[in-house]
């Protein structure tokens, strides 16, 4: 007789009818195996020939798995990464992928980047090389000003800051957009990820002016002290150990805050929200896996610089032998800024997607890791699938505030922002 629910008295509440139960034929129990008589005689005991203990398990005795155990099932990878939380070599492999995924733009760019970076410090190194050759030579001929050794030596070097705070923050901003498609195996041209980008441009420059503000306020503070304290004719040994925990304390504050907002970029482009929104929603993902952010940004450091020694050292050496050995000469010098150059553009082309990539992972990690985001991205995986091609729409799922049939946020409004979330 049904209790209305599915059970028999074969079956115990709650288990399936094709699942045997879990009693069996037990003098006194209630239940008994399907097709079994009531009150039949318990089956003889089973023959155990391992010294009294039951035989072990085998697979197939009771069914393909025992009850309760199923094996999970594999994360969807439609892209260059699982859509899962990811580990430390999904986050290192997906900025490979990144990469060859889609080489001609990403290396295209990251090229021409590279090279506007990489020219100026090649032509100060030139000609302060070409200075030391012809001292080593005509050691009467050394001008007696230092000032242009200082400026051949560090002129340079402050002109590739000043491109690359403009080269590399775009070159950020795009490659974070070709990353957003990457993930679920699409493919964006350098047209189409730059037309995505350059609305998000003044929002990356101010991120970038926030982000040196905040680091270069507490160095002004402390620079200012020791040399006030330099001045008032401090002891040497105080004045040292104060700038020795000076010096620490800064580097402590420059991990916390770069690791904290090491993620407004990929937020201020996926996202489209502004400078101080994507500050603080930066702020609130790493919350909770700080350490772990910390950690494999500093390996994609150390990792971006033994690559761009091994590559651009060879270059240099053979740059700096020419231009010590040049006399100064006109040849030598171009020679030189050339070898120079293609050593630091060929080891920074490969450097530079590969840590833009690492920070958009671990953006996207952080946002499966703290709102289940994994879930969204797969349901878009599954239905790009059934579609066969990967929608431009697929960048809309990065936005939180888009929803179907929910109204744009302000900020989207006022840009007259042109995708679409129907």
């Amino acid at each position: 007789m049904s209790d209305g629910h599915g059970s028999t008295p074969d079956t115990p509440p709650g288990w399936a009818s094709n699942q045997p139960p879990p009693y069996g034929n037990v003098p006194g129990s209630p239940w008994t195996a399907p097709g079994s008589a009531p009150g039949a005689p318990p089956p003889p005991p089973p023959q155990q020939p391992y010294g009294g203990q039951a035989p072990p398990y085998q697979p197939g005795q009771y069914g393909q798995q025992p009850y309760g155990y199923r094996m999970p099932p594999p994360a969807l990878r439609p892209g260059i990464i699982p859509l899962r939380p990811l580990g430390l070599g999904d986050i290192l492999d997906g900025a490979i992928k990144l990469i060859r995924s889609n080489p001609k733009a990403v290396l295209g760019l990251s090229t021409i980047v590279a090279a506007v970076g990489a020219i100026p410090v090649a032509v100060g190194q030139a000609v302060l090389l070409g200075r030391l050759g012809t001292a080593l030579a005509h050691p009467d001929t050394l001008g007696n000003s230092p000032d242009v050794g200082f400026l051949s030596q560090y002129a340079g070097s402050l002109i590739s800051i000043a491109v690359q705070f403009v080269a590399v923050t775009l070159l950020t901003g795009v490659l974070t957009r070709i990353l957003g498609r990457a993930v679920f195996g699409g493919r964006t041209t350098v047209g189409e990820a730059w037309r995505l980008t350059r609305g998000r441009v003044p929002t990356l420059f101010g991120l970038v002016i926030v982000s040196m503000l905040i680091l270069l306020l507490p160095l002004a503070l402390i620079v200012a002290l020791l040399w006030a304290l330099m001045s008032a004719g401090a002891d040497s040994g105080p004045f040292f150990l104060l700038g020795v925990v000076a010096a620490l304390g800064f580097l402590a504050y420059t991990l916390f805050i770069t690791t904290r907002l090491a993620l407004a970029a990929s937020v201020a482009v996926l996202e489209r929200r502004g400078v101080l929104a994507s500050l603080r929603r930066s702020w609130t993902l790493v919350s909770g896996g700080f350490w772990r952010t910390l950690g494999i940004l500093l390996l994609t450091q150390l990792i971006a610089g033994v690559i761009s020694a091994v590559i651009s050292v060879p270059f240099t050496l053979a740059g700096t032998f020419v231009g010590l050995f040049g006399r100064g000469s006109t040849g030598s010098q171009i020679a030189t800024a050339l070898l120079i150059a293609v050593g630091g553009t060929v080891g920074a082309m490969i450097t530079y997607p590969f840590q833009a990539g690492v920070h958009g992972l671990l953006y996207a990690d952080r946002r499966m890791r703290a709102e289940a985001f994994d879930l969204v991205l797969q349901t878009a995986a599954i239905e790009q699938q059934r579609q066969g091609w990967v929608h431009a729409s697929a960048d809309d799922l990065w936005d939180p505030s888009i929803t179907p049939g929910g109204p744009p946020r302000h900020d989207q409004a006022a840009q007259g922002a042109p995708w679409s979330h129907s």
